[in-house]
């Protein structure tokens, strides 16, 4: 049975979940996730959980991601970027030097409100079902971090391009509405594309095409442990193994504390383990049952 990680260069038009349904039907495999949606619109990097590698996904959905963006000043959409409908347009008057300041408001530690066309459930609704049927709900404002936010250059006429790494949940139409609403000029996103997502980068990725046009295309998936690159690798001698398969605590007492790859004395990647107090625990177990 398939099992792994498949990193998608996701082609603008498609929704990921779209991606996950065409890779159903090739890998003949019913468990297939990805983590981190993409908008239809946006490109790049989607990694894509195939059998029993699912089980990492939340793993992946928890990590940072890099973004390459053009933000449009100028005009302002209900969707924050120019799929939507346009509900202002402004005169510009922002030079790059006013730009790069404003952009110094939104780095570290910010709160955003996210879209009213996104995935995000308040009251049980997703708010997108409610912002087709023309309803806009309060939401609440959320915590979210930008690591790196750096202007790239000029992109056109009132285009700008951005360069963003960030934390999970961090919408980047948002931002790029917040920062046209921060310059007086408004904005939305003119293009997105995803250059980096649970420690994966582009040069990692592959088409829809190639994988469709691949000869074996369980060849082109990527091991479960290559999620957990930074932890260290930990090889168990035979009963610590048998502990760690059937769920049980074994005692390492020299062992340091830590999050661990346990792997077999034959190679096979057991478990994400962690190290507390000289005892060994499974975080979550990868080994077929």
């Amino acid at each position: 049975m398939a099992s792994g990680i498949l990193i998608i260069d996701k082609p603008a038009g498609w929704t990921s979940m779209d991606v996950c349904a065409k890779l159903r039907g090739l890998f003949q495999e019913k468990r297939v996730g990805h983590a981190g949606t993409l908008d239809p619109m946006a490109t790049g990097v989607l990694p894509v959980f195939i059998g029993r590698a699912t089980r990492a996904v939340e793993f992946a959905e928890k990590s940072d991601k890099e973004y390459v963006a053009i933000i449009k000043l100028g005009v302002v959409t209900d969707t924050q970027d120019t799929t939507g409908e346009i509900l202002e347009r402004r005169p510009v008057r922002v030079t790059e030097e006013e730009l790069e300041s404003a952009l110094a408001r939104f780095r570290g530690d910010i709160l955003q409100v996210p879209p009213m066309y996104s995935a995000v459930k308040i009251g049980g609704k997703k708010l997108y079902e409610l912002a087709r049927k023309g309803r806009e709900v309060e939401r609440p404002a959320r915590p979210v971090t930008i690591k790196t936010l750096e202007l790239v250059g000029k992109a056109g006429k009132n285009l700008y391009t951005i360069r963003v790494s960030c934390s999970k949940g961090t919408y980047i139409r948002t931002l790029c509405h917040d920062l046209g609403e921060a310059l007086g000029c408004g904005g939305c996103m003119e293009s997105l594309r995803r250059t980096m997502a649970a420690g994966f980068g582009l040069e990692k990725s592959v088409t829809m095409e190639q994988v469709l046009a691949a000869e074996d295309p369980v060849q082109l998936l990527r091991p479960v442990d290559s999620l957990f690159q930074d932890r260290a690798r930990l090889v168990l001698d035979r009963a610590t193994e048998k502990k760690i398969r059937n769920g049980m605590i074994a005692v390492l007492p020299h062992l340091d504390r830590g999050e661990y790859r346990a792997y077999s004395m034959s190679g096979e990647f057991l478990a994400l383990c962690q190290a507390r107090g000289g005892k060994l625990s499974t975080i979550k177990s990868f080994f077929e049952v």
